[in-house]
């Protein structure tokens, strides 16, 4: 029997410890590390060198997709699995992008995260087949990584100035890039450009 060497991450103390446990139920999966933010990841990976990293999107520290492409960088014979509720076309997009193995919803039964852990260890690939049949029929993703850049620190409430100075960047080139973001996604203003890319999975 195949013994696959899991990381977890996972920021909520209750979802952790009860993937720990449903994960230590069968025979040949063995949770190695278990962390609590996305800037731990690669470190505890390099000092555990599990087979399988299980990785939550939303994470402090760093995300979930930001952690996996630098875990793939890092320990390229780690495979990462995604286990998320943002089951957004746009997200896994973005995760494919990262070079995850599988992509797994949060409210998928119990019993298939075993079995995406095995099968992701084998090197096969795992994602949810209504989702990804979404992903394909979805829109891409118009925005450029500096829009992006741009419109995630306004979905956090940072005004033009406060935009220009993360981005060292003038507060005109910011108003001129919130202009083309409202364009280029057909919204009605900043808000509804928010929501849009929001909705779309489209915002790290």
């Amino acid at each position: 029997m195949l013994s696959v060497r899991i990381l977890l991450a996972e920021d909520v103390h209750m979802i952790r410890g009860a993937l720990v446990a449903l994960l230590q139920l069968e025979p040949d999966l063995h949770v190695v590390a278990a962390v609590d933010r996305g800037d731990t990841i690669v470190p505890a990976a390099l000092a555990s060198k599990p087979d399988v990293a299980v990785i939550d999107i939303d994470l402090p520290g760093i995300d979930g997709l930001t952690a996996a492409a630098e875990l793939h960088e890092q320990l390229p014979s780690c495979r990462t699995l995604i286990l998320t509720s943002l089951g957004r076309p746009g997200t896994l997009r973005r995760a494919l992008s990262a070079h995850v193995s599988g992509f797994l919803l949060k409210d998928s039964p119990p019993d298939q995260l075993a079995l995406a852990v095995r099968s992701v260890a084998t090197g096969r690939r795992v994602v949810d087949p209504q989702l990804a049949l979404s992903a394909w029929d979805s829109p891409e993703n118009p925005l450029s990584p500096r829009e992006l850049e741009v419109l995630r620190l306004a979905a956090r409430g940072a005004e033009a100035a406060e935009i220009a100075g993360c981005l060292y960047l003038s507060k005109g080139t910011v108003r001129n890039y919130l202009t083309a973001i409202v364009g280029k996604l057909g919204a009605r203003n900043r808000i509804d450009a928010i929501r849009i890319a929001e909705e779309a999975g489209w915002l790290p």
